[in-house]
């Protein structure tokens, strides 16, 4: 099987271990992996900021990056979730790129499904010897409407022992530019979701999005806390080399 990877904006600059770890895990999975170089932010930010027009730019480049791939596998649930849902909306006055993008949306996966449904993998073999609690995060649950993939895949991990995590599908308070426009409010959120992660007494905090745990793992500094912050792809990775 092919695919081609979407590494968004957070993983490349801040995080790049992340998508190291998404190949060590899906090569092998014995998927045959390429990384199309015309790929750009997928316009999150601008869309949800209302500058559609400028959004539609970026998604042409998205979508002819991706043209020829049989899969596009990605490691951020919410930038997978804008691809899926908001690109086909864009193009709604323009048939032959809303064709497109209904088509790039039909075959792009958040990195945990794209394992569980089209690979139907669940244990990788990975090893992680820790107690560790799930951060839920908003976008992939309310727009991809996935919640169990990430569970069946740590379920699977030897030594890992999940402990629920309260409010669990609250938001952590990111949000990409909600953080920026509504700080004071974005500080309380991370802040109430901190003391959750730390009432679990766990070790590691795992999630699916990187900018969530990006959020999270800065607030956590600044309280002087000390936890383990891990994206699924390096929990699966982890002793799971070969």
């Amino acid at each position: 099987m092919k695919a081609s990877l979407f590494i968004t904006c957070v993983n490349d600059v801040f995080y790049p271990r992340v998508g190291k770890a998404m190949v060590q895990v899906l090569r092998k999975c014995g998927v045959q992996l390429d990384f199309p170089e015309g790929q750009v932010c997928c316009g999150q930010p601008s869309y949800n900021s209302g500058y559609h027009e400028e959004t539609r730019q970026a998604a042409k480049q998205i979508i002819s990056a991706f043209a020829n791939s049989e899969y596009v596998v990605g490691a951020s649930g919410s930038c997978v979730g804008m691809i899926k849902q908001h690109y086909p909306e864009l193009f709604q006055d323009e048939p032959d790129w809303e064709d497109r993008a209904r088509e790039l949306s039909q075959k792009i996966y958040e990195f945990s499904q794209f394992l569980v449904e089209v690979l139907r993998v669940e244990d990788v073999g990975a090893v992680l010897n820790a107690t560790a609690t799930y951060h839920q995060s908003c976008h992939m649950t309310r727009i991809l409407k996935e919640t169990e993939t990430p569970k069946r895949l740590l379920e699977k991990v030897q030594g890992l022992e999940m402990v629920e995590l309260p409010l669990g599908t609250d938001c952590c308070g990111f949000g990409g530019t909600f953080s920026v426009k509504m700080a004071h409010i974005s500080e309380a959120m991370v802040q109430e979701k901190t003391e959750h992660i730390m009432e679990t007494k766990a070790r590691v905090l795992i999630g699916a999005d990187m900018a969530c745990l990006m959020n999270i793992s800065g607030r956590l500094r600044r309280n002087g806390q000390k936890l383990r912050v891990m994206h699924i792809a390096e929990v699966l990775a982890e002793g799971s080399a070969g």
